[in-house]
């Protein structure tokens, strides 16, 4: 990261990673997608579906914090470097876990 950069910009950018994958896991099942930023509501939602959801993938609950808190330094503790490289390795586990399901042949 360059130092420019804020650690809750990149926490920030994570969690939506995260969102928009579990919505578009939705959307594929053809579900109506919630207008919401909690990832546990949207990990609910895909369990209920009948997907197993990683541990890894389950964890992404907490990058929630970041879709609003984040966009304002300042009025919540500041992100530190171990924040951001969870988050960042978070994220590249569900984009992958979902990417793998969007991309596998389908069953005819």
């Amino acid at each position: 990261m360059t130092p420019d950069v804020l650690f809750e910009d990149a926490c920030f950018d994570a969690q939506q990673a995260v969102e928009k994958a579990l919505k578009a896991l939705l959307v594929l099942r053809g579900v109506q997608v919630p207008r919401t930023h909690a990832i546990s509501e949207l990990i609910t939602m895909l369990a209920d579906l009948g997907f197993d959801i990683p541990a890894d993938v389950q964890e992404a609950s907490a990058l929630t914090d970041y879709a609003v808190t984040a966009r304002y330094p300042g009025l919540s503790e500041p992100v530190l470097v171990e924040d951001y490289e969870r988050a960042v390795a978070t994220a590249k586990a569900v984009v992958s876990w979902v990417s793998g399901i969007v991309m596998a042949p389908s069953e005819s």
